[in-house]
């Protein structure tokens, strides 16, 4: 029988700490998902819960049929699919520019997606709103999806990932004719797929979860995203609060983040550690 030593119960201590840690993250969660299935009644005499005694879709019904969220959700996927593209397609190409080719006010374009970095969306929040009317885009999805199409946190991930790459790798395509839209396209995206992949998750996860400024540029309901939408469901209720249907719709509004995450978090660890962020 082994005995028992500080170094043999390492590893166990560690591994209860782990699951601790991981069931008092989850147990919101928990009561989230246990809430919205749950009946308003059964919330208010037992708001503590985390089964429900009489589990009930029918606040994800509610949410769909009446309140219109299958709309909400069609727009925030429209929105997040023209903020995702437009992130890839400038930031790998920007990336791309600043970390592999020589021209002339390179390191000024890079200060500048630097300096990006550092203001706040408030300094030039009224700024971008004019622009937004001026350019008839107020109360549409291309209005809300443009502010956040080309990130500098997406340039600048892309660009740190596009020093990892061999120089020797894109001279050898060169000597052996290839042009800088050939190398880009068949050598470097293709490898730079965990760097896209973190692009992905972050500009999804910031259009999806953006909530200030579609709620100023979607000026009627036809264009309200799914945070905007849930705002108006809470503030529907003037008189009693039905919580139930808002932890309904704060699952859905969470689940596809979570799939997203899921599904590329191996790329996205990948990514991040090829960019060097800590």
């Amino acid at each position: 029988m082994t005995a028992l030593t500080p170094t043999t119960l390492k590893r166990p201590a560690l591994y209860g700490a782990l699951v601790l840690c991981a069931l008092l993250t989850l147990l919101p969660f928990a009561w989230g998902v246990s809430g919205s299935l749950r009946g308003l009644d059964e919330i208010r005499s037992d708001p503590g819960a985390l089964l429900p005694r009489h589990p009930t879709f029918g606040n994800f019904t509610r949410l769909f049929e009446t309140e219109g969220f299958g709309r909400f959700a069609v727009n925030s996927l429209v929105v997040a699919a023209m903020v995702v593209a437009g992130n890839i397609a400038a930031a790998s190409a920007a990336g791309y520019a600043l970390a592999k080719l020589d021209f002339a006010g390179r390191r000024l374009a890079f200060g500048t997606v630097m300096a990006a970095l550092m203001v706040p969306f408030t300094a030039v929040f009224v700024t971008q709103f004019v622009l937004t009317v001026d350019l008839g885009l107020a109360d549409t999805l291309a209005g809300i999806a443009l502010p956040g199409a080309a990130l500098p946190m997406s340039v600048f991930i892309m660009r740190q990932y596009a020093l990892s790459v061999p120089d020797e790798l894109l001279e050898a395509a060169r000597i052996d004719g290839a042009g800088e839209f050939r190398i880009f396209f068949g050598i470097f995206l293709p490898l730079a797929g965990p760097a896209v992949a973190t692009i992905t998750i972050m500009s999804f996860l910031t259009s999806w979860n953006n909530f200030v400024w579609p709620l100023i540029v979607a000026q009627s309901m036809s264009t309200y995203t799914l945070p905007v939408g849930l705002a108006a469901t809470s503030q529907a209720a003037a008189h009693v609060t039905d919580y139930g249907l808002l932890l309904a719709g704060a699952i859905v509004v969470m689940l596809p983040v979570l799939v997203l995450f899921l599904c590329l978090q191996r790329y996205f660890v990948q990514g991040i550690a090829g960019t060097g962020m800590r």
